[in-house]
């Protein structure tokens, strides 16, 4: 008769305890919709290792300029990239979500850059089937502040020797008093990059959709917001410097333009013509292109 009670109100108290447990799954950003998710992950951990520069190995040490070593809980999600998709678009669809919710870049490699692929797949994120190639791999660190509360999004992305695509991801909240190299004290203050790639010389197309413009009116709709139109050039086969800034400055006018008609002033614009002259391997941020970034008044 006793064990016929205790069992209900061992019910009741385990219910009682997982209702009043806090919450472990962040959920920021939803999975790539073009893979298959293969495992999910907890991770709680007072010291969890964030690696804030490429990696490497000596005498079975992991060795990097920048590591936060920081007190986090949240989730771990591996998917496999379905066949018809890809890395790239992967990329794009995470990039593109950071971008929505302002989050702040912390570091991002890509490639040999980042280091081994065997590394980072068995000693940092403790997954052996994301070991692949050191050129086709990318790697990105990313700050969100919401609400009061800091958070760390990880995206990992790597193609393997027999051609499958992996996607490593970890969404961690951050604890109180948590220290992480390049992440200062503008609160959220500073939104994007915003992507945007152009073509043309003397009219200008920009590849971005109704949702990218959408979400840059968003952030400068708050007063006093200023906006920040950088563009970029490649250096062309026998075209000379000059030529180049004058192709990203005209880009740049051209996008100042379709900004002013979009309810964004000139006054609340400042333009920056970078030119060929800041290089990147990142696939989503190279060629001609400008980066549109939002900052909030203090």
């Amino acid at each position: 008769m006793t064990r016929q009670l205790l069992n209900p109100l061992l019910l009741i108290l385990l219910g009682w305890l997982m209702a009043s447990a806090p919450a472990l799954a962040v959920n920021l950003i939803e999975p790539f919709p073009l893979g298959t998710v293969e495992a999910n992950v907890t991770i709680r951990s007072p010291a969890h290792r964030v690696m804030l520069s490429p990696v490497r190995e000596v005498n079975d040490e992991i060795r990097s300029e920048s590591v936060a070593r920081v007190p986090v809980d949240g989730k771990g999600h591996l998917l496999q990239i379905d066949t018809d998709s890809n890395r790239r678009e992967a990329r794009e669809y995470y990039r593109r979500a950071l971008a929505a919710l302002g989050a702040k870049i912390l570091f991002e490699c890509s490639g040999r850059e980042c280091g081994r692929s065997n590394v980072w797949a068995n000693q940092i994120f403790g997954q052996a089937i994301l070991y692949g190639r050191d050129a086709n791999q990318d790697y990105i660190a990313a700050a969100v502040r919401q609400n009061d509360t800091s958070y760390l999004l990880l995206v990992y992305t790597v193609t393997r020797g027999n051609n499958r695509e992996y996607v490593w991801t970890e969404q961690l909240e951050l604890g109180p008093n948590a220290v992480v190299p390049g992440l200062d004290g503008s609160d959220g203050r500073v939104r994007g990059p915003l992507v945007v790639p152009w073509s043309g010389g003397f009219t200008y197309r920009f590849e971005w959709d109704a949702n990218d413009r959408r979400q840059l009116n968003n952030w400068a709709s708050a007063e006093n917001t200023e906006v920040v139109v950088i563009s970029h050039s490649t250096l062309r086969a026998e075209e000379t410097l000059a030529a180049s800034f004058e192709r990203a400055a005209g880009a740049a006018e051209a996008m100042a333009a379709l900004l002013q008609k979009s309810g964004i002033s000139a006054e609340q614009q400042r333009r920056i013509v970078a030119g060929p002259t800041i290089p990147s391997n990142d696939p989503g941020r190279s060629g001609d292109r400008v980066e549109i970034v939002v900052i909030a008044a203090p």
